[in-house]
C-alpha cells in the first residue's frame, strides 16, 4: 500500500505535460460535456473543419475509412463542424449528429459547431493558425498531428482523405 501511495505521489512528476496545441478543451457535438484534447496525445491526428451541405461533404466517408483503418493502430479523425463558409453546416447540432451517422455512418469524435477562422475561432483553431501558419479557407481543411502533438502538415479541402501523399504522412507517424 506504501509503495502505491508513493508512485501515486510521485506520477505527477515523472509524466510528461501535454503540449499546449492539444491543451485545449471542447465541447462534443450535441452535448454539455467537454472533453480536453490531451486524451488523444499518444494519436496520430487529423484534425478536420466540416460541413453538411457543401460539394465536400462526400468526404466525411472518406474519413470514416481512414478512421476505421487505422484506429487501432493511435490515429484519430477528429471532426469540427463549422458555418464560417457561407453557413454550409446545418443550425442545429442535433441534426448535423443525425446526418453524419446517417449518412456516412461517422464513428470518429465530433465535436461542437465551432468558429474556424478569424479573431473568434476557437482556441484551438488560433493555436493551429498559429503553429502551422494555416488557417482554414473552406470546409474540410485538414491538419495531420503527431503523438506527440506536433503539426507535421496541413492539407487543402481538395486532398481527397484517401489521397496517397496524405495516406503516406498518416502511415509514416503510425
Amino acid at each position: 500500500m506504501k509503495k502505491l501511495l508513493l508512485i501515486l505521489c510521485l506520477a505527477p512528476f515523472y509524466s510528461e505535460a501535454c503540449s499546449d496545441l492539444l491543451d485545449t478543451d471542447m465541447r462534443l457535438l450535441d452535448s454539455a460535456e467537454t472533453k480536453n484534447l490531451c486524451e488523444f496525445e499518444g494519436k496520430a491526428m487529423l484534425v478536420v473543419n466540416v460541413a453538411s451541405r457543401c460539394g465536400y461533404t462526400y468526404q466525411y466517408a472518406e474519413l470514416q475509412n481512414l478512421y476505421k483503418k487505422y484506429k487501432d493502430e493511435d490515429f484519430v479523425v477528429i471532426g469540427v463542424p463549422s458555418r464560417d463558409f457561407l453557413g454550409q453546416e446545418l443550425a442545429d447540432e442535433s441534426d448535423v449528429k443525425e446526418f453524419c451517422s446517417t449518412e456516412y455512418g461517422v464513428t470518429f469524435p465530433m465535436f461542437a459547431t465551432t468558429k474556424v477562422r478569424g479573431k473568434k475561432a476557437h482556441p484551438f483553431y488560433k493555436k493551429l493558425r498559429k503553429e502551422s501558419g494555416v488557417q482554414p479557407s473552406w470546409n474540410f481543411n485538414k491538419y495531420l498531428i503527431s503523438k506527440d502533438g506536433s503539426i507535421v502538415s496541413t492539407y487543402g479541402k481538395n486532398v481527397e482523405p484517401n489521397s496517397p501523399g496524405l495516406i503516406s504522412d498518416i502511415e509514416k507517424l503510425l
